[in-house]
C-alpha cells in the first residue's frame, strides 16, 4: 500500500497577529480615555499665539493636600508639547514648553509660598493660606501664550499634549498615576 507523504500543515500566524493587534489597540485606547479623563486641554488660536488652557482634574489628592501640609516642598511639572497630526507617519513636534508649580508651606506662619515658572523663568509668585488657592494654583492654567502661530501652516491640524508629572515621587505616594499622567486636544490652524 502507497500513501501520499503530505508536507507538514503551515502553520497562520495572520490570525495571532491580528488577535495581538486588538488586544494592543484595546490597551492603548483605554490609557487614552483615562488620560484625557485626568488632563483636560482646550487649545485657542488668538492674536498670534496658541493660548493653552489646561486643568489637572484629579491631582490634588488628599495625600498631596497632606505632604504640603507637613512643609514638603511639592512640585508640579507639566511638560507641554505642539504637534503636527500627520496622517500614516510619526507625528511632528513642533514646540515644546515647561509649566512648572512648586508650593512651599511655612508650618510656623502657615502660609503656602506659591512659584510658577515658565520654561525656566519665574512667571508668578504669590503667599498664601487659602487652600483653595492652593489646589488651584497647582492644577489649573487659563490661557497661557505657550505657542506662537508663525511656527503653524494653514489648514493643517495640530493638536497640544499635555504630560503631568509631580515630585517627590518616593515616599509618599502622592500621584494616583504612578509617574504621571497625559491628555491631548486637537485643533485646525486656520488663517
Amino acid at each position: 500500500m502507497c500513501r501520499a507523504v503530505l508536507p507538514p500543515r503551515t502553520r497562520s500566524w495572520r490570525p495571532l497577529r491580528a488577535g495581538w493587534l486588538t488586544v494592543f489597540a484595546l490597551l492603548v485606547g483605554m490609557g487614552t480615555a483615562h488620560a484625557q479623563e485626568t488632563v483636560r486641554i482646550i487649545p485657542l488660536v488668538r492674536d498670534n499665539n496658541v493660548l493653552v488652557t489646561f486643568e489637572l482634574t484629579d491631582g490634588f489628592t488628599d495625600q498631596v493636600r497632606d505632604a504640603i501640609h507637613s512643609g514638603l516642598k511639592t512640585t508640579f511639572t507639566f511638560n507641554v508639547e505642539l504637534r503636527l497630526d500627520v496622517p500614516a507617519w510619526v507625528d511632528r513636534t513642533i514646540a515644546t514648553s515647561v509649566v512648572t508649580n512648586s508650593v512651599e508651606y511655612d508650618n510656623l506662619t502657615r502660609q503656602a509660598t506659591l512659584l510658577r515658572t515658565l520654561d525656566g523663568r519665574t512667571e508668578k509668585q504669590d503667599v498664601t493660606s487659602d487652600d483653595a488657592l492652593v489646589r488651584e494654583w497647582m492644577t489649573t492654567f487659563t490661557r497661557l501664550p505657550l505657542f506662537k502661530t508663525s511656527l503653524l501652516e494653514t489648514n493643517r491640524e495640530y493638536y497640544v499634549r499635555v504630560v503631568a508629572t509631580a515630585r517627590p515621587t518616593n515616599g509618599v505616594l502622592l500621584w494616583p498615576w504612578g509617574t504621571g499622567t497625559s491628555g491631548m486636544a486637537k485643533f485646525t490652524f486656520l488663517r
